[in-house]
C-alpha cells in the first residue's frame, strides 16, 4: 500500500485542532506566524510593504491573510482563494440549564442546514470560546479564551425500537426542540456532587451558587478548568457541540477521510496551506505584481450576514486598505484593482453517491479521486462563467491536474456559497469550485486522499501562476 500524501496528514491535523470556527482561527493563526506572516489589526494603522506577508482576524472567526508581491503597485490585482470556517453544529443557548425526567440537559439551538440525526448516538463534547473577567492589582479586564473539553461529557440517545416499531419503516422522526437536547449527568449524581462541593470548606459561596444561574454549574466547573479560571469569572461564552471521534484516514486502501467538519475546513485548509507554501521559498513574491490572499469567513452556513460573514465589508475593507496605502493617488485606483482581480470561491461539492445515483444530473456526476469541481449555475447560485471557467481549468491543464464540472439536476434546487456574495458585492471575477465529498452536513464526512492534494495543488498553482495568465486574457477591450 502506497504512503499517505502528507498533505492529507497535514489536513487531519487541521482538522483535529478546529473543533469550531474559533479553533480553526486560532490554528491558522498559528501556522501564519510559523511561515512568518505579521499580524496586524484592523483597528490600528497599517504599516505593510512589498514582499511583506500579513493577516488579521475579525471576531477571531473569520482570517484574511495576505502576501504582497515585491513588483507590486497600487491599482494591480488581487489573487484570491475564499472559503469558510463555520460548520452545521449544534450551539449552546444563552440559558442552557434543562432538568427533566431525573437527567440534567443542556438546551441547544441548530447552527445551519445540519443532518441533525447524525448527531444522535454519539460521544459529545463542548468547545468555543468564553469571555473571562481578570482582576489585577485592582484593575478589571476581559479576555477572550478558547475553550475545548477533551473527552465526551453529553449524549442525545435515540428511543428504543420497541417504543418506536416503525421507525424502520417510516423512518426516524424527531423534534428538533424537545429531542435534541443532549444529557449531561443524572439529577442524582449531580446532587450528590453538589453536597460534596458544600461540605468542602475551601469551597466559595459563589461556586456553590452557580447552579443557580443560567447553566448547571456542572457544566460551567466542566469550562472553568478548561479556561483556567472561576465559574464565577465567567462572564459569557459561545459554546458548541462537538463530536470527540477524532478526523482520521481511513478505507481499505486508505484512500479517505472521514471527520466532521469537512465542509469547508477542507478548503479552507487547502487554500491556507497553498498561499503559505506559495510565498515561502526564496524569491516566490520576486516577480509577482499582485496580491496573493486567503480569505477564511465565517457564517457561511447561515447566509453570510454578519460583521465577520462574507456579505460584511470585510473583504472590500481589506482590498481598499491595501490598495489605498500605496496610492498617492485620488484616482480610482481600487476600482481599477478590482477589475484585474480573480476569486476562487472553494466551497466542498457533492460527490456522485453509489446508492442515489439519480440525484445527479447524467452529464455531471462528481466522483473523488477527480480533482476539484467546477460548478456551473444559470440561475447565478454559482458565479462561474466561462471566462473564469477557462481561466481556473487553464491552470490545471497546465500542471496536469483533474478538474470536473458540476450543474444541479432541473427538478432539484441549488445550494449557493460566498461566490455570488462577494461577486456581486465587489464586482470581482469568480469561479466556484470545491473538492466532492460524501455525507456533506452529517456530523462525519468523508472526501479522498487525493483530491484533497489535488486540490493544495490547484490552488497553490493559481497563487503562483494567475498575473501571467491574465495579462493573456483579453474581454472589455
Amino acid at each position: 500500500m502506497a504512503a499517505i500524501d502528507p498533505v492529507a496528514l497535514d489536513l487531519v491535523d487541521f482538522l483535529n485542532a478546529s473543533p469550531t470556527a474559533f479553533h480553526a482561527v486560532d490554528e491558522a493563526k498559528r501556522r501564519l506566524k510559523e511561515a512568518g506572516f505579521v499580524q496586524i489589526s484592523e483597528r490600528e494603522q497599517w504599516e505593510i510593504e512589498e514582499g511583506g506577508k500579513y493577516f488579521f482576524t475579525r471576531n477571531h472567526s473569520t482570517i484574511i491573510a495576505f502576501a504582497i508581491g515585491k513588483k507590486y503597485v497600487a491599482g494591480n490585482g488581487f489573487s484570491i482563494v475564499g472559503a469558510h470556517t463555520d460548520s452545521p453544529c449544534l450551539k449552546v443557548k444563552p440559558v442552557s440549564k434543562v432538568t427533566k425526567g431525573g437527567y440534567l440537559q443542556v438546551g441547544v439551538q441548530t447552527y445551519g442546514g445540519g443532518l441533525w440525526h447524525t448527531w444522535f448516538d454519539r460521544d459529545l463534547t463542548v468547545a468555543g470560546r468564553v469571555i473571562v473577567k481578570e482582576s489585577k492589582g485592582g484593575n478589571v479586564s476581559y479576555s477572550h479564551r478558547l475553550v475545548r473539553v477533551n473527552e465526551p461529557i453529553m449524549r442525545i440517545p435515540t428511543l428504543a425500537i420497541h417504543l418506536d416499531r416503525n421507525v424502520n419503516t417510516d423512518g426516524f422522526k424527531f423534534n428538533a426542540q424537545g429531542h435534541l437536547a443532549p444529557m449531561l449527568a443524572t439529577s442524582v449524581k449531580a446532587e450528590i456532587q453538589k453536597l460534596a462541593e458544600e461540605s468542602d470548606p475551601t469551597e466559595s459561596k459563589d461556586k456553590k451558587n452557580t447552579d443557580k444561574k443560567k447553566h448547571h454549574s456542572l457544566l460551567l466547573q466542566r469550562i472553568a478548568n478548561e479556561a483556567s479560571c472561576e465559574p464565577e469569572e465567567i462572564c459569557d461564552f459561545e459554546l458548541q457541540l462537538c463530536d470527540t471521534q477524532p478526523s482520521i484516514v481511513a478505507g481499505a486502501m486508505k484512500e479517505f477521510i472521514f471527520s466532521g467538519r469537512l465542509d469547508n475546513l477542507c478548503m479552507s485548509f487547502c487554500s491556507l496551506k497553498a498561499l503559505i507554501d506559495s510565498t515561502s521559498v526564496e524569491g516566490s513574491l520576486d516577480d509577482e505584481p499582485s496580491v496573493r490572499m486567503v480569505a477564511l469567513f465565517d457564517h457561511e452556513e447561515v447566509g453570510s450576514d454578519s460583521a465577520q460573514g462574507a456579505g460584511s465589508p470585510v473583504m472590500i475593507d481589506a482590498l481598499s486598505r491595501i490598495t489605498h496605502f500605496f496610492s498617492t493617488s485620488s484616482t480610482k485606483v481600487l476600482e481599477k484593482a478590482i477589475q484585474r482581480s480573480f476569486l476562487v470561491s472553494a466551497d466542498m461539492a457533492h460527490a456522485l453517491h453509489p446508492n442515489y445515483m439519480d440525484k445527479h444530473e447524467d452529464n455531471h456526476q462528481p466522483k473523488m479521486h477527480g480533482g476539484l469541481v467546477i460548478k456551473h449555475n444559470a440561475n447565478q447560485r454559482y458565479a462561474t462563467n466561462a471566462v473564469t471557467s477557462f481561466i481556473f481549468k487553464e491552470i490545471a491543464e497546465k500542471h496536469q491536474l483533474p478538474v470536473q464540472d458540476f450543474v444541479v439536476r432541473n427538478d432539484m434546487a441549488c445550494g449557493s456559497t460566498i461566490g455570488p456574495i462577494l461577486a456581486s458585492g465587489i464586482g470581482i471575477r469568480t469561479v466556484d469550485v470545491g473538492a466532492p465529498q460524501l455525507s456533506m452536513h452529517s456530523i462525519r464526512e468523508m472526501c479522498a486522499v487525493d483530491d484533497v492534494k489535488y486540490s493544495y495543488e490547484h490552488f497553490k498553482a493559481f497563487y503562483n501562476e494567475f498575473s501571467v495568465l491574465d495579462a493573456k486574457i483579453k474581454v472589455d477591450l
